[in-house]
């Protein structure tokens, strides 16, 4: 039975640069999804390799989102016409470290999977960093963690 982070994590993973513009992250996230994983973020590493946020999918579109939303409410009387290319044009031209999440919860490769699927649920993760002495080791996606349970489950 796999128990352990290390069991089921997945050390095949790509890393973006905090300087790289996100229209170019999101080629990243395009090209990676090409290998047959659908990719929703990435981790975000400096020079040396180590770990120094996390882009995701839900970080882009939050920038994206109009500033004022929580005050138009549902939009139905807005005119939206024009708005979405005007949120691409702006978002072109900004660095994935500008908008990353900074503060990343990771585990080490011996954390429990049920000390993982706490830490995913109570926290809304779906990407959590393996790391070891500092360094990556791999990934958990909570997919995996599910289709792991699933196979326990089924036996």
């Amino acid at each position: 039975m796999k128990t352990r982070a290390r069991d089921i994590m997945s050390t095949d993973y790509e890393t973006l640069s905090p300087n790289l513009p996100i229209s170019e992250a999101v080629k990243r996230f395009r090209q990676a999804s090409a290998k047959g994983r659908k990719i929703f973020g990435m981790m975000v590493t400096d020079e040396s390799g180590r770990l120094v946020g996390m882009l995701s999918m839900y970080d882009i579109l939050l920038f994206m989102r109009p500033k004022h939303v929580h005050i138009w409410g549902l939009m139905e009387d807005v005119d939206l016409e024009g708005m979405m290319e005007m949120a691409c044009q702006r978002a072109r031209s900004v660095r994935v470290g500008d908008i990353m999440t900074t503060e990343v919860i990771t585990v080490s490769p011996d954390t429990h999977l049920l000390r993982v699927m706490d830490i995913m649920i109570k926290k809304h993760i779906r990407r959590l960093p393996v790391l070891e002495d500092g360094k990556i080791r791999g990934i958990l996606y909570i997919s995996d963690l599910f289709y792991e349970l699933l196979e326990e489950l089924s036996q």
